[in-house]
């Protein structure tokens, strides 16, 4: 399935019926847009499959559909409170997803096939929350180049590095297309297969669910700075939140202005020879940049590698509540952490 999550598929979903599969979250990762990494860190599938399973349960709870049919425990499918220790493995159903058609010559992408009132697909946005803009985002770069205003963001005013938001950013783009692409909210309309009611029923969906996040981060210092989310509608015709939420793979969390996710990860890589290669070639060869890339990305010093699986670990733990794991507090490992962050 990609280059961290696999997908086992045991029912293929059809025009009116959902199928059934299953995500297995392995220990692999990806940074950069390189695909697989040398490292693979140690009990992160299953820290993120808890994690994620954690923020299903609740949000379930709230009324709001999920693909999430269980976990997997020594073959049989469990609920997440039922589940007694860590797994990577979860149940879900499927829905069909409907590639657009891409146009070289015009580089477009046709949608036709995304009409009012279809049913069982995957909705073709990647949704993006943001309730910080902390400095090197994204959202900086398009309003230094014109591509938004601040009132496109629903701000009254220039915001600025590190500001917290009074109300989260909301930000939309393409999911299916080689590459992301972010979109007005008039255009993610166009091309959602939603009905007016449906797609102003998605952004406030968007907003429960960061705030369920937010909630239970806050209650163990860990701030939820940004994330994204995807959805489908189901057999029925209902939103139905899909893929995976609430992790620090989908989320950037922070922890007293501590990086914990996989961006640490990338902030040692960025002191490497590959990286500069990386992004030498991204901007001489577009597309075709990784295969005139002749660095190859080196192994990370065997401390640093257990302690971020130590902190992945920790994450889990310390928002589920539940010592899914045997290892240190997020604190004491985040002090060990600080020195590799030169």
């Amino acid at each position: 399935m990609g280059s961290v999550k696999d997908l086992k598929i045991f029912k293929n979903a059809e025009l009116f019926n959902e199928g059934e599969g299953e995500f297995i979250f392995s220990d692999r990762y990806s940074v950069f847009d390189w695909g697989e990494m040398p490292d693979h860190i140690d009990n992160k599938g299953a820290s993120l499959c808890m994690l994620s399973a954690y923020f299903f349960n609740l949000i379930s709870k709230k009324g709001i559909k999920t693909h999430f049919s269980g976990l997997v425990e020594n073959g049989v499918v469990k609920s997440y409170d039922e589940t007694k220790n860590p797994v990577n493995v979860m149940r879900v159903k499927m829905v069909r997803v409907l590639k657009p058609v891409y146009n070289k010559e015009k580089n477009t992408y046709d949608y036709s096939e995304y009409k009012e009132g279809i049913k069982n697909y995957l909705i073709p946005l990647e949704i993006i929350y943001r309730n910080k803009l902390p400095e090197g985002s994204s959202v900086f770069k398009r309003l230094k180049t014109g591509q938004i205003t601040y009132k496109d963001l629903g701000l009254d005013h220039e915001p600025t590095p590190d500001e917290v938001l009074k109300k989260p950013i909301l930000d939309v783009s393409t999911k299916l297309e080689h590459f992301d692409r972010y979109l007005s909210w008039d255009e993610a309309f166009k091309i959602s297969g939603l009905t007016k009611k449906s797609f102003e029923k998605l952004k406030e969906y968007i907003l429960v669910i960061n705030d369920i996040i937010t909630e239970e981060c806050k209650k163990v210092n860990i701030e939820n700075v940004d994330g994204k989310f995807e959805f489908a509608i189901d057999k029925d015709g209902d939103l139905m939140l899909v893929d995976v939420l609430g992790t620090p793979d989908e989320c950037r969390f922070l922890y007293n202005d501590f990086h914990i996710s996989k961006e640490f990860a990338r902030r040692w890589y960025r002191k490497t020879k590959w990286f500069l290669e990386v992004e030498e070639a991204k901007k001489k060869y577009g597309d075709l940049w990784k295969e005139n890339v002749k660095e190859k990305p080196e192994k990370l010093p065997e401390e640093f590698k257990i302690l971020l699986a130590q902190m992945y670990m920790a994450v889990t733990n310390a928002i589920t509540g539940k010592k899914f794991f045997n290892v240190p507090e997020l604190n004491d490992i985040i002090k060990n952490l600080k020195k590799y962050d030169m």
